[in-house]
């Protein structure tokens, strides 16, 4: 609502946007409405004698239908991490000494007992397992107190990778035997000198301790602990890039600063809190992390988190919470725009959904995968069913967001995810939690968005360590170079991501994976190794990578495909083990005029012409002999007298020629497969298609089973209709025929007529109820069907603005009040003038469409209110409401 209100001797306006007007009517607002006048005296409220001034103005309100903007909402934020429904056993110890030791075997399988394998995994937590195994029922339902499903492990077994799995499957430098003497290009490499900020609501008080077991189990670098003043100067002196991992607990309030009040335990957001620490530290184990604590799971509590780290200074700020997008997202943006500061968010656990803060197009939103890795060769993932994603509702598509990417094309607004990491917890990922009151560490397996969010913020970490290292800036915000510097390139965006390509997160048309850019799971997992290469903004020469594939292809029919390699430089292309005919182009294309049936491993050899290294992949050749075509039969139905048409199904790798047998007269294939009957008989006949093909004259038949039915009668469905009088009425007539249709009424009213396409009109109804019956023939057939239409015409509504006001009456001297209500069917928003208003009288919104008028005090004499109102469909409407104040 907008209220316009001219002050007497003043020419500007007093003019409030629509958001402020509902709160600002009730307060300051009505005193500068009331005290518009002379601004030269005041009219006692004891004068009771004289007439109040009027006011020279018009006071002006525009009353929104429909509620105004909304405000950020007062909502909690949840964590978004899963665990397995099972304690696991104690991961063995052969990370202990070396740290890279479980990297080379597969991960660890435990089943899940019979009793745990209905929990749901969402935000699981070590005291509900133990209850749960003490007889305490958790299992009955997969419904969550909001309603939503509970994702649960996929099968009674559950997957569990250690930190130097997870290194090796997805790239990852190993680690070193000692973090003593390492050079500071080594170091960089562990994210050394560098800080990760860790926003979590609640509090744990054993995340030291949960640390420690987690390091010594795994054989990863130790932290120690470092204390932050809550008066401490901001921002931070820069993270040491010697010192190895310092963890640092702070508590934040609403507004960004520290406090020394700890926040109440909480065991779900302990668990994510020591899951982001430990996962955090596992991806850059040298790395500064300050684990910053909200009071609360506010999200201004939370944001407060994030102004805090901004203050702190450079990091990677890390988010594994979320809580729904609206309408207001765009009003805490700022809290994201921090100077050399990245933010990654989780995109939520409870599928195809969009959550803030991931859709803040500052902020790196982290879907998950379900990974498979056996400790050697390559990973595979495939989208984790409860992974969040989508397209934003209300934010705007960012420009990073281009069509160059494949897999993009026009979106509509903001799309995420933007990147995605391993979070199914049936493929999840060691965890150690010492539940509240116990010093004895749980082992968990984890998963979740939360588990995939810390660890991008570890990438970047890394990335941002070796950028130092290069003299190079802070990366900050991220998604241009993810998105327009690697996805844009081809050679780049193969080497640099893992394409995930099968698995989906709802039923949604979007919700399943594919090639390229998707919803489920952004430009896909990282290639660290190739990643950290883009994102360091490293100009080090690099080999050139040829990523082999399989190819398939028949005896007699050209074969061609193109290598796939990228390198930043121009390449030259080599064949090795290549059959007799098979070669290669300067583009990269491999050819074979005539291949001949065998399976053949080739090998590709890329070289670049600047910088003269080389690499290599294996192309595995499989050429089949020839086949004979597939005609696969079908059952076809058609009605008497009406032409048809069909197509037939061939495969066939080359063309073919089709012909037809036990073909009724009349029927007839062309050369594009499709069979027409123009004048169908009645029957059921049995015809075969004879497909031959074109170059090794191999044929194949399938046989379609075509019956003609007879014609029906048309069917006429009849309904109930409903007008004005007096307003011109028209209903179609929907008769499904394949015929062409005649159309006649009976039992129809005066004027009622009907088109030959079946349209009903009757331009001047009267008030009544009329039984229409509509009769449908068939043209060629001469079958008709009827159906019986009831018309009621009830009288004419009025239309325009209403206004109900009652003559208002009040005593001199004493507040007096009165109500100014509105109707307008079909409008969707009003304009309400008010002429002739007292000085001293105010006006605010009453409950639906009325105005409260106020006159603390009142003069007497007799006034007259003069109303106008105006819909947003151009109908106005004036009343005079008399005001009359009494002396007594």
């Amino acid at each position: 609502m907008s209220i316009k209100q001219n002050v007497l001797f003043s020419s500007v306006p007093v003019t409030l946007s629509a958001p402020l007007a509902r709160t600002l009517v009730s307060a300051g607002l009505l005193a500068l409405l009331s005290a518009c006048g002379s601004g030269t005296s005041s009219t006692s409220a004891n004068s009771n004698s004289s007439v109040a001034q009027i006011s020279t103005a018009t006071t002006t309100l525009d009353l929104p239908v429909i509620g105004s903007a909304a405000t950020p909402p007062d909502q909690i934020a949840t964590p978004t991490f899963h665990i397995a429904p099972v304690l696991l056993n104690e991961p063995s110890d052969v990370d202990a000494l070396d740290a890279n030791s479980s990297a080379q075997i597969a991960a660890n399988k435990q089943f899940v007992p019979t009793e745990l394998q209905g929990l749901s995994s969402r935000r699981l937590t070590v005291d509900i397992l133990n209850a749960t195994r003490g007889g305490q029922n958790f299992s009955a339902s997969n419904i969550s107190a909001d309603q939503s499903i509970q994702p649960k492990v996929n099968n009674a077994v559950v997957v569990t990778y250690t930190p130097a799995q997870i290194r090796a499957a997805y790239g990852l430098p190993a680690l070193p035997a000692n973090t003593t003497g390492l050079s500071a290009a080594q170091a960089a490499q562990l994210g050394a000198g560098q800080t990760i900020y860790l926003v979590d609501a609640q509090h744990d008080p054993y995340v030291v301790q949960e640390l420690a077991a987690f390091n010594q189990k795994f054989g990863l670098p130790t932290c120690t602990t470092q204390t932050i003043a809550t008066n401490a100067s901001l921002p931070l002196a820069p993270a040491s890039v010697t010192a190895g991992c310092v963890l640092s607990v702070v508590y934040n309030t609403s507004n960004g600063t520290m406090t020394s009040t700890a926040p109440a335990y909480d065991s779900g957001w302990a668990t994510e809190i020591t899951l982001d620490v430990q996962w955090a530290h596992a991806t850059a184990p040298l790395a500064r992390i300050v684990l910053i604590e909200a009071p609360d799971a506010s999200l201004n509590s939370l944001i407060g988190g994030v102004k805090l780290a901004n203050a702190m200074g450079p990091g990677v700020v890390s988010m594994s919470f979320g809580a729904s997008e609206g309408n207001w997202t765009s009003s805490v943006d700022s809290a994201f725009t921090g100077a050399k500061m990245t933010y990654v968010a989780a995109t939520g656990d409870s599928g195809a959904a969009v959550d803030w803060p991931a859709v803040s197009p500052n902020v790196l939103a982290v879907s998950g995968t379900s990974l498979a890795y056996s400790g050697s060769g390559s990973r595979s993932e495939t989208v984790w069913s409860g992974t969040g994603g989508g397209i934003s509702a209300y934010t705007s598509t960012p420009s990073y967001q281009a069509s160059g990417v494949p897999g993009v094309g026009s979106l509509p607004r903001r799309s995420v995810a933007d990147v995605a990491f391993n979070a199914d917890p049936s493929t999840g990922q060691y965890l150690a939690v010492i539940n509240q009151g116990s010093s004895t560490v749980s082992w968990l397996s984890a998963g979740g968005t939360s588990l995939a969010t810390p660890q991008w913020a570890g990438v970047i970490t890394v990335a941002n360590a070796i950028r130092a290292q290069n003299a190079k800036a802070a990366l900050g915000l991220t998604q241009p170079v993810l998105y327009g510097q690697i996805a844009g390139v081809p050679g780049s965006y193969a080497s640099t991501f893992y394409d995930v390509t099968s698995g989906s997160d709802g039923s949604c048309s979007t919700c399943n994976a594919k090639v390229g850019y998707d919803e489920t799971t952004g430009l896909g997992t990282p290639n660290v190794t190739s990643l950290l290469t883009y994102l360091a903004g490293n100009s080090a020469a690099s080999a050139p990578v040829v990523t082999g594939a399989s190819i398939s292809g028949q005896v007699g029919t050209a074969l061609s495909f193109t290598v796939s390699a990228s390198s930043p430089n121009p390449l030259t292309f080599s064949l090795s083990g290549a059959p007799s005919g098979m070669t290669i182009n300067a583009a990269g294309v491999v050819t074979w005029a005539t291949p001949v049936a065998g399976t053949y491993s080739v090998t590709v050899t890329a070289v670049d012409s600047k910088a003269k290294l080389s690499g290599s992949g294996v192309y595995t050749v499989k050429i089949s002999p020839p086949v004979a075509p597939v005609v696969t039969g079908g059952a076809i139905s058609g009605k008497v007298g009406t032409a048809f048409s069909f197509n037939v199904s061939v495969t066939d790798v080359n063309p073919t020629t089709l012909a037809l047998s036990g073909a009724p007269s009349g029927m007839t294939v062309n050369s594009a497969g499709v069979v027409s009957w123009a004048t169908p008989v009645l029957g059921t006949y049995s015809v075969t298609v004879t497909a031959t093909d074109s170059k090794n004259g191999l044929t194949g038949k399938g046989v379609y089973v075509v019956t003609i039915a007879a014609q029906p009668a048309p069917t006429v469905p009849g309904g109930s209709i409903s007008g004005k009088a007096g307003t011109a009425l028209s209903f179609s007539v929907t008769v499904a025929n394949s015929n062409p249709l005649t159309y006649s009424l009976s039992g129809a009213p005066s004027g009622m007529t009907i088109s030959t396409a079946g349209v009903v009109n009757w331009a001047n109804p009267v008030v009544g109820s009329y039984n229409v019956t509509v009769t449908v023939k068939d043209t060629k057939t001469g079958l008709s069907g009827q159906g019986v239409y009831a018309v009621v015409i009830s009288a004419a509504t009025p239309v325009g603005p209403i206004i109900t006001a009652a003559p208002m009456t009040g005593v001199a001297g004493k507040p007096m009040s009165g109500t100014i209500s509105f109707a307008d069917a079909g409008a969707t928003g009003l304009s309400v003038s008010i002429s002739g208003v007292p000085l001293g009288m105010s006006f605010s919104m009453g409950s639906g469409m009325s105005l409260v008028a106020s006159w603390p005090n009142p003069v007497t004499g007799s006034y007259t209110l003069k109303v106008t109102v105006t819909d947003n469909l151009g109908r106005s409407a004036t009343a005079s409401v008399p005001v009359t104040i009494n002396a007594h």
